[in-house]
């Protein structure tokens, strides 16, 4: 039987990976409404890795 909560958690990080990629490219189109969505979600996501135990110093590109 497939771990959910292993799932779950791939599927977030896979999730983080795309919005922090799109941040960027917010960024350098000067998007700013853009890129204040996609904060959310980035921050939202961010500390949903965090409670799961995920360490995101090297998975973190916006530093944020």
């Amino acid at each position: 039987m497939p771990n959910t909560n292993l799932e779950i958690t791939q599927k977030a990080m896979e999730d983080f990976k795309k919005i922090q990629e799109y941040m960027i490219l917010a960024k350098e189109e000067n998007s700013t409404k853009t890129y204040a969505k996609l904060k959310d979600e980035y921050i939202y996501l961010k500390s949903f890795l965090n409670v799961a135990g995920v360490n995101l110093t090297e998975l973190d590109k916006i530093k944020e």
